[in-house]
């Protein structure tokens, strides 16, 4: 039988009007004022007011699914064709994401076309207060996946603007991290298809989202891709983006599996081999993440690592010493120690005596009020064993090799950063170094004054975007 289109209120109406004890008295309401919401209903069946309350029954429905429809899939080309746009896997991997929300708005908007269509036939308070509370609860889910929409159109929208080529430039560090670690790793394991996707925002530090972990933007949904939130100030400072490394370490600590592991054999050796109390010991697995993706950002990227975090840790006193046993941070004044160990060990002797003196000379002073007498009192050895622990051991997820033999940055790596950073600043290419060196090769021009701010900035991007 073919479908019919729902009849019309006031078709519905007239059927009514034939019938006997039509009319219905609401309970707690007085005869008269009964008689004369019936005498109204009665007198309303064939007038304006009905056909209009018809047509908005009709059109609530249709408001939902063009709204939900609205929500389209993204295309490959609209965000830019050239190389700073989304790639065709950070497209498909946010089309799969959305449409598993959009999927079910499509079914429930037909949950809110049928109570309209019941109110259209029979328009009787219970059919409209149906209609209304299943409008608002549509609604709501319209606008909770609207605003996950809205995050990545936002998110890959930046391509299109003066950013793109920079995000792009660093979405390369990102990749070669991530490529020069997994072809070292001497098993099958491919690099992961979806790479760090970096965007820029206000604020002080850079940020990153691992894969699958529940974002606020998202609704406490999990983001299908790393992200990596940049200061848009940074993108201007390309000498101090080392923070690219570190971010787009704790991505390759995820990515490997390394994070149930590496505070078990810290928390082990200190208190094993170190004979350090369990206390302390605690204190130093707890800081495992942000010391991994340091140490991780020094063997990728060398030396400028250490200055760019004395630049991001360097602050007043009061901020720089405050120790916190509970925080998942180092104490920023021991961050950079710790890293200077590493440093020692890669062959930067000189350099890390160097940074050391400077150190002290911007904190000349640590009382027992800033750091426990206590925690100090083991800091070396302990830092000394814990580094040793994360890059000179072997992992089964480094395919039993340690961090060092799989990355390397020595002196040979240095003169690369050197004879390359000379290039740059006569904004020539700088030939056949990994990407990852990049910022290394800015700052070693910037510290030795061989070109300006401005200059370093626009070659970094205009290289970096050709190569």
């Amino acid at each position: 039988m073919a479908n019919l289109p729902a009849p019309t209120i006031t078709q519905v109406s007239s059927r009514k009007a034939t019938s006997k004890g039509d009319t219905l008295r609401p309970t707690g309401i007085g005869p008269q004022r009964a008689s004369t919401q019936a005498n109204r209903s009665q007198s309303a069946t064939t007038s304006d007011e009905q056909h209009l309350l018809d047509n908005w029954l009709a059109i609530q429905s249709i408001n939902l699914t063009e709204h939900a429809k609205s929500l389209r899939a993204f295309t490959k080309d609209e965000f830019g064709t050239g190389p700073a746009a989304p790639s065709e896997a950070h497209i498909e991997a946010t089309n799969r994401f959305i449409d598993k929300f959009k999927r079910r708005l499509i079914e429930k908007s037909r949950w809110v076309e049928a109570a309209a269509n019941q109110a259209r036939r029979e328009p009787t308070s219970k059919n409209l207060q149906r209609l209304l509370e299943r409008k608002q609860v549509v609604s709501n889910r319209v606008l909770y996946v609207e605003g996950i929409w809205d995050f990545y159109f936002d998110l890959f929208v930046q391509r299109l603007s003066n950013f793109g080529e920079q995000l792009r430039a660093i979405d390369r560090i990102a990749a070669n991290c991530y490529e020069d670690l997994y072809l070292r790793l001497g098993t099958a394991r491919p690099t992961p298809r979806l790479l760090p996707f970096c965007y820029a925002n206000s604020g002080f530090s850079p940020v990153t989202y691992r894969r699958g972990v529940p974002l606020t933007k998202l609704r406490r949904n999990p983001n299908p891709f790393p992200l990596i939130v940049l200061p848009q100030h940074r993108l201007s400072n390309v000498w101090a983006l080392s923070s690219i490394l570190h971010e787009t370490s704790h991505n390759l600590q995820a990515d490997l599996g390394l994070w149930e592991e590496i505070p078990a054999r810290i928390y082990n050796r200190l208190t094993t081999e170190g004979r350090i109390s369990p206390d302390i010991a605690q204190v130093w697995a707890r800081w495992h993440k942000e010391m991994m993706a340091d140490m991780f950002a020094l063997v990728l990227g060398g030396p400028a690592t250490v200055e760019s975090l004395m630049d991001v840790v360097g602050r007043s006193p009061a901020s720089t010493v405050k120790f916190n046993s509970m925080s998942a941070h180092p104490t920023p004044y021991l961050r950079v120690p710790i890293n200077l160990i590493l440093l020692r060990r890669l062959g930067f002797d000189k350099m890390a005596t160097d940074l050391t003196r400077v150190w002290q000379r911007l904190y000349p002073r640590l009382t027992p009020e800033d750091i426990p007498p206590a925690f100090m009192k083991t800091f070396y050895a302990a830092a000394e064993m814990v580094v040793d622990t994360m890059v000179f051991q072997p992992y089964h997820q480094f395919g039993d090799q340690c961090l060092a033999q799989l990355v390397h940055f020595g002196p040979a790596e240095m003169e690369m950063v050197e004879m390359a950073g000379h290039r740059l600043a006569a904004g020539q290419d700088p030939g056949t170094v990994p990407v990852r060196f990049a910022i290394s090769i800015a700052r070693f021009v910037l510290d030795r004054q061989l070109a300006t701010p401005e200059t370093i900035t626009n070659n970094f991007y205009r290289i970096l975007g050709r190569r």
